[in-house]
């Protein structure tokens, strides 16, 4: 069975556009997984630690007959090939790859909370998951058109 899953791309070092652009194409060659629909690429400002560059953002749309899990286990190996480095929270990155929504489900567990816990605050996230999916619904907080409008003083910009 294939599940419908959205995932948040971000990256602030190494060209951050083109580690984006190429990690849209390492979704797409997941096992048993394909990429339906790609945002735009967005700036926007730094969340928590604020001394570094602006973030690259974007949105994939997958179809996977990946777990959960796996899924989960597959962008962690396409972070980690990109130089991803966990020194510290917030920290810059070469790559951020978060599962944002799997299917409508909902879950907690050390290693996966789902859906992303703080899409639901981030402009940088639901303006592009709305390109790629114009009524999406984040379980337990309602529509992601209805959450980007409470969130209209978070500055991003779409450069792509």
């Amino acid at each position: 069975m294939k599940i419908r899953a959205f995932v948040g791309l971000g990256a602030n070092l190494d060209d951050p556009g083109m580690q984006v652009l190429r990690a849209f194409d390492e979704l797409a060659r997941l096992p048993q997984t394909s990429l339906l629909a790609r945002s735009s690429l967005w700036r926007s400002a730094p969340v928590g630690f604020a001394d570094q560059p602006e973030y690259v953002n974007a949105v994939a749309k997958l179809e996977t007959g990946l777990g959960a899990e796996a899924l989960l286990a597959g962008l962690q190996r396409i972070e980690n090939e990109h130089g991803r480095s966990r020194s510290f929270t917030n920290a810059p990155r070469t790559l951020d790859l978060d599962l944002l929504l799997y299917g409508d489900q909902v879950r907690s567990t050390p290693e996966l909370v789902l859906p992303h816990p703080r899409m639901h605050k981030r402009a940088f996230v639901l303006e592009p998951l709305l390109e790629v999916e114009p009524d999406a619904v984040i379980p337990g907080h309602g529509s992601a058109r209805a959450g980007l409008a409470s969130l209209q003083g978070q500055v991003r910009e779409r450069i792509t």
